[in-house]
């Protein structure tokens, strides 16, 4: 057999197929231009925001956790009475103060009380004894299982430290 029309051959069968290869990339590539084109001469309104915009104020893109925006909603949350350390003052004769638990003060009162709730919980969690070590991604999930915790435990235990500090910070 001749080698040189076998070679011959098949360089005309791989450069067909470039050929073929090259047409397929030049008619996505133009396919793809006319999109783009499209897509940047339409103006409804989409692509035109910032992540400010898009997310809540105070929280992240992609931020999944509970969190206390929207914890209290109702209208009898405007006016209620301070509960848990808040209500439990020393002096009988000082008058009891009602909060608004649906202000933004309100929420961010209860942000620092679950800090503090899961500092408690992470010396807590501290002194379980563990008899094997943990993966990366387990601490990492079990942490935020401890956050989800703190952040329940704040909105319905009473503990009364955010309506403290509401109190305080009002004035």
């Amino acid at each position: 057999m001749n080698v040189g029309l076998v070679a011959n051959t098949y360089s005309g069968i791989t450069g067909g197929q470039g050929a073929l290869n090259s047409a397929r990339t030049n008619s996505e590539n133009a396919k793809f231009s006319e999109l783009v084109a499209r897509l940047q001469n339409q103006d409804d309104g989409r692509g035109t925001l910032s992540s400010a915009q898009i997310a809540d104020a105070g929280r992240l893109n992609g931020d999944y956790t509970t969190g206390y925006a929207g914890a209290f909603t109702l209208d009898s949350d405007k006016n209620t009475n301070v509960t848990g350390a808040a209500a439990n003052q020393a002096n009988p004769h000082v008058q009891n103060k009602t909060i608004d638990k649906t202000s933004v003060l309100y929420e961010k009162a209860l942000e620092l009380e679950g800090f503090f709730v899961k500092q408690m919980l992470s010396e807590m969690k501290k002194t379980i004894m563990k008899s094997n070590e943990n993966s990366f991604a387990q601490d990492m999930y079990e942490d935020m299982l401890f956050d989800e915790y703190a952040t329940a435990m704040t909105k319905n235990a009473g503990f009364g430290l955010a309506d403290q500090i509401y109190l305080s910070l009002e004035a």
